[in-house]
């Protein structure tokens, strides 16, 4: 990009829920689309693309080979395509915005990698419980054909995305150096303990967390998504002296509304408009910045005026 903010995307999920697709209760949440209605995910990306958004993410979040053989019964070749096309829908969705818009921006496709407890499908992205049953050479076995697929089918960059634990981080940072030529960005799940400790969700401080991005020349970004709107200035502040200079930082919170596992949203009217909390992100340092579950096109489209007006 330019130099400029670069605008991430919203909830792609939630983009499909507002079509009217079906999604809470699928083990494969939107991946599943990529399967049976590929053209959904492709509107909803281009959606995205016409509110102003530089990047857009696969529907790969709860994407795995593993998983595609277990809930649609593929062989492991059909499962590695279908993975691999969450990139060419993206790729066509750009593809169609170019030629219906004069700006020479090209928008860049972010291969989602979600964490090993996506596939667990029982909310532990956001608790990291599973860290301690597996070895980070497990964590490498298990994210490696997820990025395999999503690099080979060319990808701008990979979007480490919803991490709540630090093996976990670290093993994806080890991992990334099997694909020397490849970018991405490491985004961690957090929480608030108390009012003073920021740290991830499992447990350990942010500013620690944010230090394995010193171990790699290949990531162009560290950060949080999917957490409440106002936890991410004091995250972004608890870390911000351990942060390697050369890396800026990437910030996609949700609409902070509360999630509850096997019921869905807890809608709460008083919802913080994350727009204008991103004028203090951008001062902060962050070069990333978008909208994760529950931000909508429009919501992507007034983070851009405010962040343009800026």
């Amino acid at each position: 990009m330019d130099g400029q903010v670069v605008i991430l995307d919203g909830g792609l999920a939630t983009e499909l829920e507002a079509a009217g697709i079906k999604i809470q209760g699928d083990p494969l949440w939107s991946a599943r689309l990529l399967h049976t209605n590929p053209q959904a995910i492709k509107d909803a990306h281009q959606r995205f693309l016409s509110s102003g958004a530089d990047v857009l993410t696969t529907a790969t979040y709860q994407a795995s080979v593993d998983g595609f053989m277990k809930h649609l019964g593929m062989t492991s070749e059909e499962a590695i395509q279908l993975m691999m096309s969450g990139v060419q829908i993206a790729r066509d969705a750009v593809q169609d915005f170019k030629t219906r818009t004069s700006d020479n921006k090209v928008p860049l496709v972010a291969g989602s990698v979600g964490p090993y407890g996506a596939f667990l499908y029982d909310g532990s992205e956001y608790t990291g419980t599973y860290e301690e049953t597996m070895s980070g050479e497990e964590f490498k076995a298990w994210h490696r054909p997820q990025v395999q697929c999503l690099v080979s089918a060319g990808a701008d960059l990979i979007a480490m995305e919803t991490i709540p634990s630090l093996k976990e981080a670290e093993a994806l940072v080890e991992l990334l150096r099997e694909f020397p030529n490849t970018k991405a960005w490491l985004s961690f799940s957090c929480k608030v303990i108390y009012t003073d400790q920021k740290c991830i969700s499992t447990g350990r401080t942010f500013a620690e967390a944010i230090q394995v991005a010193n171990r790699s020349k290949q990531l162009v970004a560290v950060g949080v998504n999917c957490c409440p709107p106002p936890l991410i200035t004091p995250l972004l502040t608890s870390a911000s002296q351990h942060k390697p200079p050369d890396v800026s930082w990437v910030v996609y919170p949700n609409s902070g509304e509360e999630w509850i596992q096997n019921i869905g949203w807890k809608t709460d009217k008083s919802k913080t408009t994350f727009a204008d909390l991103s004028l203090e992100w951008k001062k902060q340092g962050a070069k990333w910045i978008g909208g994760c579950c529950r931000i909508s096109p429009s919501e992507i489209s007034d983070l851009k005026r405010v962040l343009n007006q800026s």
